[in-house]
């Protein structure tokens, strides 16, 4: 079956002398894989740069049922970026939400409001010029909806601490090391309960912002099985610092 669809780029890997595989996060069928042949020949017009972290893509493939490798008909550009690559700040901030989605996103079916998500949030990160330094956190924060696994809201005056394990507010600091801290409780219900294209409530010292990243990453690895440690965010530190 021939099926037409844009796409995310996720990652990519040499397959052979010419070819590379692909993993691209699609709005017809979730994450897929995809062989393109050739494309690392000097003779073929599509070049293998065009396979960048979250570039939006259009794919033409043959679907196989059976098989968890497809082969690509035609692949074209969607929508260039026209900051991203120019900007190391939110190059920066892409490679980590590219690693993010790499190690979070295990779904091989239609999701199509996750998709919608991610191709607002890449395109968004490429036009903005404010709160870059919250986006990334913001971006970690509302992803955990579309994955099934979102915090719960209920800060109060009885109950100010995080509990990171069961993905709720209560009123005592648990035996386990996994929490918010009480004096941070309020501002992680507001962080969890913003979304991506309204930061400006966000006005986060860095030191904040790196204790609620490093937090929202341990809720991933506790929450998503076989969710890895992160690698990108600590270059995401130094740089947006």
């Amino acid at each position: 079956m021939l099926v037409t669809t844009k796409g995310i780029v996720l990652h990519s890997l040499k397959y052979s002398e010419t070819s590379i595989i692909v993993r691209i996060y699609t709005e017809a069928r979730g994450l897929q894989s995809y062989l393109f042949k050739g494309i690392r020949s000097p003779k073929s017009k599509t070049k293998a740069g065009l396979f960048q972290p979250l570039t939006l893509l259009e794919v033409v493939a043959y679907l196989k049922e059976k098989t968890t490798l497809h082969t690509s008909k035609e692949v074209r550009l969607f929508q260039p970026y026209m900051s991203i690559p120019f900007d190391i700040r939110k190059s920066s901030v892409a490679l980590f939400i590219n690693e993010l989605l790499y190690k979070s996103i295990r779904e091989e079916e239609a999701n199509q409001e996750l998709f919608d998500y991610l191709w607002k949030s890449c395109l968004l990160l490429d036009s903005t010029e404010n709160a870059l330094n919250c986006f990334p956190l913001v971006f970690t924060a509302e992803l955990t909806h579309f994955l099934g696994i979102q915090p719960q809201p209920g800060y109060s005056e009885k109950k100010t601490v995080f509990n990171l394990r069961e993905g709720q507010f209560q009123a005592m600091i648990p035996e386990k090391d996994a929490y918010i801290l009480p004096e941070q409780g309020k501002l992680f219900q507001s962080l969890i309960t913003t979304a991506i294209d309204d930061q400006s409530c966000l006005h986060l010292k860095p030191a904040v912002r790196r204790s609620m990243l490093d937090s929202l990453l341990l809720y991933y690895q506790i929450h998503i099985p076989g969710f890895k440690p992160m690698n990108s965010h600590h270059i995401l530190h130094s740089v947006l610092s």
